[in-house]
């Protein structure tokens, strides 16, 4: 059971990057299509929330030793590393950036809470009923969006929003997904997800998707602070829903791209990198003009295999992780082999 759960895990892994890749490909033409606009929100509902939901099951480890050290050099140093290309990259776009540790840009967001959600469920743990766990995650969550200037800052915003997730995660047992993986759960999930699809296209309001990005305030968001917990935990069951109809319907046993899903931080950290060259490219107009959107879904494909390939590992490794042993054995074996 461990080897299949394992490719379990890789191949949602592998599936949900390519979403968080071909999400970021469509941004900048949502408002142009309907139905774009649909898969946009649609995959926003559990992209990122499965990512959470898997990285807090594989937290169950904290309590070992030197396991939050592994968390520091594996998180917070590509974090700082890449939030350093960033503000080198955006001072040279815009001549006047400021260098802010910690308000990250972009995708970094995700690093630096995930981060925070490993120290919170170290202090969420002491309460040791899962119940009251869950309920006091859902009641930050709720409240965090009363406070005026949460937001980008630490990734805040998102850390207290999705901490519930990532909670949840932490409290799921194998046996717990080995109840969705019967037929009949299976295929009701495929006709939720569905379903939920239909369902945004004719009734989900455009101005709702920035609450799937849980980076704003209540009073950003424009609405009646009354309303605005029902609306956020209305977000939270949407986002379960979803959540655990994808991850019911996820391939159990190995496949051609399982062994890519353990090469998902590099995609996250390279592909935005792509995405702003092809905005810049001609490519970026001509898809525009085509309406050929489906191309994007492809792009976002080859460009995950690509960035999940050996070679870009071996290469990008130095940067990411400051290793150099792939390199210099990639390096060696290349020499040995010209000789």
């Amino acid at each position: 059971m461990s080897k299949e759960r394992e490719s379990y895990f890789d191949n949602a892994k592998f599936i949900l990057i390519i979403l968080v890749v071909f999400g970021h490909f469509i941004s900048p033409y949502k408002g142009d299509s309907e139905a774009l606009y649909t898969v946009y929100n649609f995959i926003y509902t559990f992209h990122m929330p499965a990512f959470i939901l898997i990285g807090g099951f594989f937290s169950k480890g904290i309590m070992k030793k030197d396991y939050f050290k592994k968390i520091f050099r594996n998180l917070l140093i590509p974090y700082f590393i890449f939030q350093l290309i960033y503000f080198v990259l955006h001072r040279i776009w815009n001549g006047k950036e400021i260098l802010t540790l910690f308000d990250p840009y972009w995708t970094l967001w995700f690093l630096l809470s995930m981060v925070l959600w490993n120290i919170l469920i170290l202090l969420f743990i002491k309460l040791k009923h899962p119940a009251i766990m869950v309920i006091a995650a859902l009641t930050i969550g709720i409240f965090a969006g009363y406070i005026q200037d949460v937001g980008t800052h630490f990734s805040l915003s998102r850390t207290f929003v999705f901490f519930p997730v990532f909670l949840g995660g932490y409290l799921l047992r194998k046996e717990h997904f080995t109840k969705i993986f019967r037929t009949e759960i299976r295929i009701a999930a495929g006709m939720i997800l569905v379903s939920m699809f239909v369902g945004y296209f004719f009734f989900f309001p455009q101005e709702a998707k920035d609450w799937l990005l849980a980076s704003s305030s209540y009073e950003e968001l424009g609405v009646e602070l009354g309303q605005a917990w029902f609306i956020r935990l209305l977000m939270y069951g949407l986002m379960a829903l979803a959540t655990f109809s994808f991850m019911a319907i996820v391939p159990r046993r190995k496949m051609f791209f399982t062994h890519l899903g353990t090469r998902t931080l590099y995609v996250y950290l390279l592909h935005g990198f792509i995405v702003k060259l092809f905005e810049f490219s001609p490519f970026y107009d001509l898809v525009g003009e085509s309406e050929n959107y489906f191309t994007l879904l492809v792009l976002a494909a080859i460009v995950t295999l690509i960035l999940s390939s050996k070679p870009i590992i071996t290469l990008a490794q130095p940067i990411i992780e400051l290793k150099t042993h792939l390199l210099q054995s990639y390096i060696k074996r290349k020499t040995e082999d010209v000789s």
